[in-house]
């Protein structure tokens, strides 16, 4: 990463074929290897433990672990032997189709485990009845479910915040950006339910999005190079803006986008190629002088590893669901700050709420996190915070566990899915 990269991000956000090698091939494997050291560090960051295990000196033996349904609703109870209980939200959207993921290949493994050992869990059941050959959100959204809900019962044991089991908690508060979700409108409309949006929140940093998503044509064409600038001539030069292709470009026309973002001073450019473009992705951060962020449908932390080894993303974005949970999304945040890089995570429907819990706790925290508005409209007391963002800041809960607590007659509508 250029110096004059590096200036522009404090400035802009401020505010199997190896296995039968010849011996020979192994060693050309590991000069190979060598040639970048930043491997070296990102591997060790990798393997420290996050899991705070240290603070339960007794077993915390799992008794049962339910996925609940009511409606298109999803909630997961775990109970230990003992009587503690947990709840997690469940990612409604991915669970209508991953349920039997859940209840077939990972619920039973659980059982009878020693929930201080979750850690060491999370890497087993990921091997557990072949579930490696579903890498992606096909397990990790089940996996984080699982995380959640045992964070929260092992939370409210010793009456400490989820943060407080992953990491050190460093903040309360929490600037937010205000993101904004829709594509093929015209950029007029775009900026009228921007604005809106940031009446409500106050929200000092916007992101919209850019190009027709994974490789598709934009509808109406045109519609980026207008809505660049017009956004930057709205909002005033105070605010902190930048926005996302989700892949919608190949490397030509993203750097193309990206120099027009330059002229506008945007913080970042997020998903400017296809996720899974890594050497392109690289390419991309090294022809332009805004930081390229991504990450938010990254399944591996070996391709992290990669990305961040390589300068190919200088802004992180793991979401805590599609990437399996709050543990494996800390490794990622570890291996960032290695490298000076922020981590701002990508938020997926009420993934929100977890998201709050992991920046208290993270130390290369971005100075703003993504809004989206999201569903309340269940039964819940919260008595620390509002969860609403007010004057563009949001409280992060300071209760046990999630610093929830979902209205008991709500849950007793639910039922237990049965494999």
């Amino acid at each position: 990463m250029g110096s004059s990269r590096r200036n522009f991000l404090s400035t802009a956000l401020l505010g199997g074929m190896g296995t039968i090698l010849p011996s020979s091939g192994r060693a050309s494997a590991k000069k190979f290897q060598s040639i970048n050291p930043n491997y070296a560090k990102l591997d060790k960051v990798m393997n420290d433990p996050v899991f705070k295990k240290e603070l339960f000196n007794t077993p915390v033996i799992i008794d049962t672990l339910e996925l609940l349904r009511y409606k298109d609703n999803f909630l997961c109870r775990v109970r230990s032997k003992d009587g503690a209980e947990g709840f997690s939200f469940g990612q409604n959207d991915q669970l209508r189709s991953l349920y039997p993921i859940f209840v077939n290949r990972m619920q039973q493994f659980f059982i009878g485990k020693d929930a201080r050992d979750l850690e060491s869990l999370l890497e087993e059941v990921y091997v557990y009845e072949s579930n490696y050959k579903l890498q992606g959100i096909a397990i990790w959204v089940p996996m984080a479910t699982i995380e959640f809900a045992i964070l929260d019962m092992l939370g409210r044991m010793i009456n400490k915040p989820m943060g407080a089991l992953i990491g050190t908690v460093q903040r309360n508060k929490i600037s937010v950006y205000q993101a904004n979700s829709e594509r093929y409108i015209s950029p007029e409309l775009t900026i009228e339910h921007l604005q809106k949006e940031v009446d409500k929140t106050k929200a000092k940093a916007i992101k919209f999005k850019l190009g027709g998503r994974m490789n598709h044509p934009e509808t109406p064409e045109g519609r980026s190079e207008k809505l660049i600038p017009l956004v930057r001539k709205t909002f005033g030069d105070k605010m902190v803006i930048s926005a996302d292709a989700n892949g919608s470009y190949d490397v030509k026309e993203a750097i193309r986008i990206g120099k027009i973002m330059e002229q506008y001073q945007y913080a970042f450019f997020e998903e400017p190629v296809p996720f899974d473009w890594y050497e392109e992705t690289k390419q991309v951060a090294d022809a332009i002088h805004i930081p390229v962020a991504g990450g938010e449908q990254e399944p591996s932390l070996h391709n992290f590893r990669w990305l961040l080894a390589n300068d190919g993303l200088q802004i992180v974005q793991a979401d805590m669901f599609y990437f399996g949970g709050m543990i494996r999304s800390m490794k990622v945040a570890h291996m960032a700050e290695a490298m000076g890089r922020l981590h701002i995570p990508h938020v997926s429907s009420i993934g929100y709420i977890y998201m709050m819990h992991f920046i208290s706790a993270i130390p290369n925290a971005g100075p703003y996190h993504e809004y989206k508005s999201f569903n309340l409209d269940f039964p819940f007391e919260c008595k620390t915070s509002s969860l609403i963002p007010e004057d563009g800041i949001v409280t992060v809960p300071t209760g046990a566990g999630l610093g929830i607590d979902i209205d008991p007659d709500f849950i007793k509508k639910h039922s237990s899915i049965k494999a």
